[in-house]
């Protein structure tokens, strides 16, 4: 069984479905320091980086925070219906940025993504929690395989989109719906499918909670927040400036602390030049802290598509709010957080695991 430190709460079996990508990174971190989940499997994506990068890093990234017995499984080499792109320009060439991770001393499962959420949903029918913060081509194929797999599923949290909101890839399209846009839609799709139509669809359980830049650029990591997570796993940094040399490296003592600020750096780094600030949007995280409590965030019930033939906008998440397609809702599309109660939440949690660590 799976192993993880934190305190006496009761866990929650997770599925995680990463691109990894400084901030899943962070998302794992904060999995891994919950006491609430149980992570039952990771799935890599294509995305941030090629999957076999992906895989590495997962790997890598269990190694470093000390964690057994989570099966890590490959996808698919690319989208399910077009060019892979990656983003080693915002992630850098390896994924996380300036950090490097040790070599993995385990293996990957010999079935695929795909198969591994099917495995997943069987195995915790009725309590899974399944997060998806990179593409969603792995869950596009295993609801192909099983189109039954919502309804297996306790909650799906999806980071994805951009709702009445500008996009970070292109002018309308977020970048993990814009690198699958085609794997998007069948979700969308195969959650109203699964459920049928009626009030049982329109269950908020059953329903996706999705998390686009709207709501996740709220989450912004400063130099003065990552001192404080520092200091919360008792291992003194340099506080980190946009004045420094690019690449500087951390001096943090602690390996956990060490890994994100170096990876961090890359983030802010191509934030700062990017015309956002010198800091780093944690979209992904936060979709780890509204998996484990939904509470974290208040939401809009809506019907939610994805373009995929618009010249300009390929890729857009389109809301219909006031039900003009008459279709069931599909989605519950978060539009309120407050970013210092995740951030406190975080630095505590992901801080203690730290120190645990080092």
């Amino acid at each position: 069984m799976p192993t993880h430190s934190g305190d006496s709460a009761t866990p929650q079996p997770v599925f995680v479905d990463v691109d990894t990508g400084v901030d899943d990174a962070m998302a794992l971190a904060y999995l891994f320091a919950s006491a609430d989940a149980e992570v039952v499997g990771i799935a890599s994506t294509a995305g941030n980086v090629g999957v076999d990068q992906v895989c590495q890093n997962n790997l890598g990234l269990l190694g470093l925070c000390g964690v057994n017995g989570i099966p890590v499984s490959r996808g698919a080499d690319g989208p399910v219906a077009s060019m892979l792109r990656t983003a080693e320009d915002t992630h850098g060439p390896q994924g996380l940025g300036y950090a490097r991770l040790p070599p993995a001393d385990c293996r990957l499962t010999a079935h695929d993504a795909a198969e591994a959420w099917i495995r997943a949903a069987h195995a915790h029918p009725g309590e899974l929690i399944g997060i998806v913060v990179g593409p969603l081509t792995n869950l596009a194929l295993a609801l192909r395989a099983e189109p039954a797999l919502p309804t297996l599923l306790r909650r799906l949290v999806i980071m994805g989109g951009a709702f009445d909101y500008r996009g970070n890839t292109t002018a309308v399209a977020e970048w993990n719906v814009s690198v699958d846009p085609e794997a998007a839609a069948e979700v969308f799709a195969g959650w109203g499918a699964a459920w049928g139509s009626g009030d049982e669809q329109r269950a908020p359980g059953h329903l996706p909670i999705v998390l686009g830049l709207n709501l996740t650029e709220n989450i912004a990591m400063t130099p003065a927040l990552l001192s404080r997570l520092a200091a919360a796993a008792d291992s003194p940094t340099a506080p980190m400036s946009v004045l420094d040399d690019r690449g500087t490296r951390s001096v943090a003592a602690n390996p956990l602390i060490r890994v994100l600020e170096d990876a961090m750096r890359f983030y802010f780094e191509f934030h700062f030049d990017q015309g956002e600030g010198y800091l780093a949007h944690l979209h992904d995280p936060l979709a780890a802290a509204v998996a484990l409590d939904p509470d974290f965030v208040r939401y809009r019930q809506t019907t939610v598509d994805v373009e995929l033939t618009g010249s300009l906008t390929r890729g857009m998440t389109v809301a219909d709010w006031h039900g003009r397609w008459g279709r069931d809702p599909n989605a519950l599309v978060g539009v309120e957080v407050d970013p210092d109660v995740f951030f406190d939440r975080f630095i505590a949690r992901v801080g203690e695991f730290a120190r645990r660590l080092g």
